[in-house]
């Protein structure tokens, strides 16, 4: 038997999305609750997933949206990964408000411990996919337009890893795109 290595592409990239969603799933928490929200894009939801980064870099005019949503269009698939707004619980004030139950005023405010445990998380994915040997960057610019698709909408912060199996890796030389 003799395996091509690119008819196997489609088959190990959802093996390797669903490794890394595993690693950030298991990530260590900062109080040992799961508020982390994870999600792969593929196929034609990434050209969904880039119209609606561009159309954000339209609204708020910051350029390098534009680019990034042309790069992940190179990418086989897209993790997203993202924190709820739910409070911890713990009063720290890590977040800038005297307490849990003052945080809860203000919706736009994350809990810092759920912003804390996104990172970690974000961490361990890149990590898994640095071990796989696969391609990735951690973009926050895609995961900051995901709420416009409807998906995770009870994260308050998303950040997207597009990843890639290819033989040079598309998110490391990015040119800055302008507007069409």
């Amino acid at each position: 038997m003799i395996i091509d290595e690119r008819e196997t592409r489609s088959k190990r990239i959802v093996e390797i999305a669903e490794l890394i969603m595993t690693a950030a799933r298991t990530a260590p928490k900062g109080k040992g609750i799961d508020v982390i929200e994870i999600a792969t894009v593929m196929g034609d939801d990434i050209q969904k997933l880039s119209d609606v980064t561009y159309a954000k870099g339209e609204e708020c005019g910051l350029k390098f949206l534009f680019r990034d949503a042309e790069n992940i269009l190179l990418a086989d698939a897209v993790v997203l990964i993202g924190t709820k707004t739910k409070v911890q619980g713990l009063n720290c004030g890590y977040c800038g408000a005297s307490t849990c139950e003052e945080k809860l005023k203000n919706d736009a405010m994350p809990c810092a411990i759920n912003m804390i445990d996104l990172g970690i998380a974000l961490g361990s994915a890149v990590s898994t996919a640095a071990d796989l040997r696969v391609d990735t960057r951690v973009m926050f610019s895609v995961g900051f337009a995901v709420k416009a698709l409807n998906i995770m909408t009870e994260c308050h912060s998303v950040y997207a890893i597009p990843i890639s199996i290819s033989s040079k890796n598309p998110f490391f030389d990015r040119r800055p795109r302008e507007q069409k």
